[in-house]
């Protein structure tokens, strides 16, 4: 499973919190501003605006900041955002997915197309990566919200696939389609998330040398620092560093 959290925990090891923060706000309002705008409002009747407004919460976004989002959708209505995905291999042949939210693909794929040259890598066409991994609901619920027995005997009745926990949260795997059916029913009994999100989930892990793991977080890190980018997932190992 190591590699489909977007390596969360390297990240925050690297003392670039105050920096992050700024970037996962801004993305996280970037995302609440687009669903606000493709749907309703309200976070009730549009799912999809439901998960990004959670998704802040988790990040511990002021509420200002959420309430700005969603009424800049209405100012935004003249810009179209496009969801697009890239793929392809980084340096020592990892393979990535790049997730971009963009008002203008020319420039998000020529800055992707750049960070993977400048890497060594190479951005291949759609499928060309894609086949080493999974997509997968994925639903993540404080450790503190519900047991880990209680958890588990939930996510079976709610239709999910998979229920893992470890020492910070739950995470409840299931198929894409199904995935706020079993969000909904996990509501009736658990009332804060984490996140839902659809990850990519690499099939088989490739592991780094030592002396390569610092080229291959600073390539993970220059294209999660790019504006347009909102996910990047890859089947890298990298250990504890």
């Amino acid at each position: 499973m190591a590699g489909h959290s977007h390596w969360a925990g390297i990240k925050h090891k690297k003392g670039k919190a105050d920096k992050q923060r700024s970037k996962i706000f801004s993305k996280l309002s970037k995302e609440i501003t687009v669903a606000a705008k493709l749907g309703d409002k309200d976070p009730v009747m549009n799912p999809r605006l439901r998960s990004a407004i959670q998704a802040a919460r988790s990040a511990n976004m002021p509420k200002d900041n959420i309430e700005r989002a969603i009424d800049k959708s209405a100012a935004a209505s003249g810009v179209n955002f496009e969801n697009l995905r890239y793929e392809g291999f980084g340096p020592d042949k990892i393979a990535v997915i790049v997730e971009t939210l963009t008002d203008n693909k020319n420039r998000t794929a020529s800055n992707i197309r750049t960070i993977f040259q400048k890497s060594g890598g190479s951005l291949g066409t759609q499928g060309s990566a894609s086949h080493n991994f999974n997509q997968l609901g994925i639903i993540k619920i404080d450790r503190n919200e519900i047991s880990d027995e209680n958890i588990f005997e939930l996510a079976i009745e709610s239709g999910a696939d998979e229920c893992i926990s470890n020492d910070e949260f739950h995470e409840i795997q299931c198929p894409v389609s199904e995935i706020y059916n079993v969000k909904k029913k996990l509501e009736k009994i658990v009332a804060n998330f984490i996140s839902t999100e659809i990850e990519w989930v690499p099939l088989n892990s490739v592991n780094v040398t030592n002396d390569r793991r610092e080229d291959v977080i600073e390539f993970l890190e220059t294209i999660e620092d790019d504006d347009d980018v909102q996910n990047v997932y890859s089947n890298v190992q990298l250990g504890n560093i």
